[in-house]
């Protein structure tokens, strides 16, 4: 058994393959030693004519006639399973391998491993495990676990390679592929009161400040030609002789895109009880705020400002929450040439009505020109600050002290140069965190505009 132990090869990286020619079971070295001692023994017995090391050879050669006299053809079988509920960072996981033994002869050892994510805490799954397996049976280990960041995560690949006849053959290593794990970021709270600065129709739940066909009552005014029936006010018309009209507020529904600032990762994730990286933050700050307005029935969008500018349609509906989860996923570092940045954000594919949340950690001088140029373009714009409290470079010499601080200093001057410019810039800190800020855009889209 310790031979088998010492064949056992490491977890092959994914993608790669066990080559498919060749014998599926070959001998070990207790088999070599085995017929070596045997030959050793009765060549000596002969040779030196004494019956002893003949009789002292005997077992040896029964015992390996014994155990080969039925040889296993198949090689075990290993699958992999995992959850595939609705995965959330922080909750468990219930994964495990199932070791099949296809053939009629027992197994007396098989040695399983795996590899796992590293944001994946699944127990003992850094080790081997032994196991023994019956001829037409199977056992299971469980791997039960904490699934610490989101993304896609994987269980796997493992190995299995397997021991019969008494540890004289063993069979090739079994490889088998990763099975994919989705963990979906976590949402944290987010709640936003302030009224939509504008909106593409009249069949949502947020509160206008035009008149029209709503539940929010305006005033009364007098009747005009066009106003229904039961508008009229009864009371106020009795009282003033004259018909009145109880005029309300228009109900809207409105078109949030989420702009994700990819261009690069700032900080060390350390998953979700640990530190933040800016990816982290902007992730899971856009689950969250895509949560808030898909609940109320708005319509959702999403667009990576990076090199491939990975974009998400509007729609709204629990079909496309589940869908933005699904495309966060996806979210990599994504960093634009300098040739190609500009043509990432364009302002003609934004709509004029829709409001623009950008999640950048404002590092990259392409990120402050486009939010400028966005805005200038006359959309509601509001950025959110992900870059995270405690970011800073690493400690190269005694100059890195003072060349973080200089760089400090400028990312100060940006923001107060895009403050100037009409860019609302608030660091995301989960619930009310764009409450003041949406309301000055509000307030902003409502004010009359000078010709």
């Amino acid at each position: 058994m310790t031979d088998l132990l010492r064949l056992r090869p490491a977890v092959p990286a994914s993608g790669t393959t066990e080559p498919s020619s060749g014998p599926v079971w070959a001998p070990t070295r207790a088999l070599g030693r085995t017929v070596l001692l045997t030959g050793l023994l009765l060549l000596l017995g002969v040779a030196l004519g004494r019956v002893d090391l003949v009789l002292l050879a005997a077992p040896f050669a029964i015992g390996a006639a014994i155990n080969l006299r039925r040889t296993p053809v198949a090689a075990p079988e290993i699958t992999i399973s995992a959850d595939e509920s609705h995965l959330v960072e922080g909750g468990e996981v219930e994964a495990g391998l199932t070791v099949a033994n296809p053939d009629s002869i027992d197994y007396d050892l098989v040695v399983v491993r795996a590899r796992t994510s590293p944001w994946l805490k699944l127990e003992h799954a850094d080790r081997p495990f032994a196991i023994t397996v019956s001829a037409d049976a199977w056992a299971a280990i469980d791997l039960p676990g904490e699934a610490l960041r989101w993304g896609r995560q994987d269980v796997g690949p493992a190995a299995a390679r397997a021991a019969a006849c008494g540890g004289l053959l063993a069979c090739r290593p079994v490889v088998t592929p990763a099975r994919g794990v989705r963990v979906y970021p976590v949402t944290e709270p987010f709640n936003a009161t302030e009224a939509m600065p504008a909106a593409a129709g009249l069949v949502g739940a947020h509160r206008s400040r035009r008149p029209g066909e709503g539940g929010e009552l305006a005033g009364v005014r007098q009747f005009a030609p066009g106003d229904r029936l039961r508008r009229i006010d009864w009371r106020v018309s009795l009282r003033t002789r004259d018909l009145h009209v109880a005029s309300t507020l228009s109900d809207r529904d409105a078109e949030v895109l989420l702009l994700l600032d990819v261009l690069g990762e700032i900080g060390l994730s350390g998953g979700v009880r640990g530190s933040s990286s800016v990816l982290d933050t902007t992730v899971r700050a856009a689950a969250a705020i895509a949560e808030h307005y898909l609940h109320r029935g708005d319509r959702v969008s999403l667009l990576e400002y990076g090199s491939t500018a990975r974009r998400l349609r509007p729609a709204s509906g629990r079909r496309q929450y589940l869908t933005v989860l699904e495309w966060l996923l996806d979210v990599r570092p994504d960093p634009a040439g300098t040739e190609q940045y500009e043509n990432v954000v364009s302002a003609h594919h934004v709509s004029s009505s829709a409001l623009v949340v950008v999640l950048t950690p404002l590092v990259d001088p392409r990120a402050a020109d486009m939010l400028a140029q966005l805005t200038q373009s006359g959309r509601y714009v509001v950025a959110v600050d992900t870059l995270p409290a405690d970011a800073k470079p690493p400690v190269r010499n005694q100059w890195t002290p003072a060349a973080t601080r200089l760089w400090r200093m400028e990312r100060e001057n940006v923001l107060g140069r895009l403050r100037e410019h009409g860019v609302p810039v608030v660091a995301w800190a989960g619930a009310g965190s764009l409450d003041l800020v949406l309301r000055d855009v509000a307030r902003l889209a409502s004010a009359p505009r000078g010709r």
